[in-house]
């Protein structure tokens, strides 16, 4: 710069910042104050409460939104890519989620991972690598937690039907098993998993170190004839899970190192209605929906989506919610929908309010003794919902 052009440059500066302390001068005491610079802060939430339910994203949001099923708002946000599987520490420290990202977006270097979230600040706390996942959308078991928290098991499928299983508190991939034939998992406390196997069976995994025992049950459904929906319910204090077939036949299962499986009863006929069956354009009421059952654990409600239709007709909404008690084998209410649902969970509070999306990705949020709409949340997500269990 030249000398003179050095000096208008300064001479211009040394005006401006004389009219500025003109202005400031001039300027009212109660204007000072409102100029004052503002400090940055980071916000934090509450671990995760018993109101709360989480909605995954799918392929319109950019991750799980978080929201308070007393008041109706969102609290937050966790990031979860799509076809990813996110699992809530029992003891509310880490969000988990499974995922897979590439290099260059959506293709270059495949990685498989477990990443790890601070629950308060949704903050990135780490990442665990693993072998490999399945990628698939809207299935709540294919990433489970067992009870104490310490070990995650992630379903593979590459190249063939296996588990990952991760040690939460080394942060670091233990093993991965083969389990032909098998998917859907469930914890099984103080033995390692079980899954559910397309012979009908239940396969149980005993963990040791790396090495893995597989024992099975003797087959107790025909997947072949009347599949059961994958998206069951697990009950971390009765150590019981609860299965629902397509046509509407109800199992549980007491989870050990040998399980033991229920004689089922049919929802159609707890209801007083002719049972369910697989007979083509036969037209009864069937179970339905991505997730179509969800249970209250401490009162062993459980709460399905049900249609009119035809057998093969499991993909299809809910107009309908049946109240089952378990225990009892007996429809004891049923909530007709205004508008169609395709996934439905419930809190695990004295007082349960239901969670309800459909197409529109809208939630509902009803009140189990009083069928009264608390909420309607618009553009909340379509995807599959969770919530906390009790521990």
């Amino acid at each position: 710069m030249s000398k003179t052009r050095f000096r208008i440059v300064a001479a211009a500066l040394c005006g401006s910042l004389l009219a500025s302390a003109a202005l400031t001068q001039a300027a009212p005491a109660d204007m000072k104050a409102s100029v004052e610079p503002e400090e940055s802060d980071v916000m934090t939430i509450d671990p995760p409460k018993p109101t709360w339910f989480f909605v995954d994203g799918g392929w319109d949001m950019p991750g799980t939104s978080i929201f308070d099923g007393e008041s109706g708002k969102m609290k937050g946000m966790v990031e979860t890519r799509r076809l990813a599987d996110m699992a809530i520490d029992p003891l509310g420290r880490y969000y988990y989620v499974s995922e897979t990202i590439w290099s260059k977006s959506d293709r270059g270097t495949r990685q498989d991972m477990v990443t790890v979230y601070d629950s308060k600040t949704l903050n990135l706390v780490t990442e665990i690598a693993m072998p490999g996942r399945l990628l698939i959308g809207s299935r709540k078991n294919n990433f489970i937690i067992s009870d104490d928290g310490k070990t995650g098991y992630v379903y593979d499928f590459s190249p063939t039907s296996g588990v990952n299983i991760i040690d939460l508190v080394k942060r670091k991939l233990v093993t991965a098993i083969e389990l032909p034939g098998c998917a859907s998992l469930m914890p099984n406390p103080g033995v390692g998993f079980s899954a559910l196997c397309s012979d009908g069976s239940i396969a149980t995994v005993a963990i040791k170190g790396t090495k893995a025992d597989i024992t099975h049950t003797a087959p107790f459904f025909a997947a072949s004839d009347d599949p059961i929906f994958d998206n069951f319910a697990y009950d971390r204090i009765k150590k019981q899970t609860v299965f629902l077939t397509y046509t509407g036949q109800i199992y549980t299962a007491k989870i050990s190192a040998t399980p033991t499986v229920s004689a089922p009863f049919s929802i159609q006929a707890a209801a007083g209605i002719r049972v369910g069956d697989a007979k083509p354009l036969d037209v009864n009421w069937y179970p339905g929906g991505r997730q179509p059952m969800a249970l209250h654990r401490a009162t062993g409600m459980l709460f399905v989506l049900m249609h009119k239709g035809e057998y093969w007709s499991h993909k299809a909404s809910g107009d309908e919610v049946w109240q089952v008690d378990v225990a009892a084998q007996k429809v004891v209410k049923r909530f007709v929908l205004k508008d169609p649902m395709n996934n439905i969970e419930v809190s695990q509070t004295e007082k349960p309010l239901l969670y309800m999306n459909g197409e529109k990705g809208e939630i509902l949020v009803l009140d189990v003794a009083t069928g009264e709409e608390k909420h309607k949340i618009e553009k909340a997500g379509g995807g599959i919902i969770t919530v906390l269990e009790p521990s």
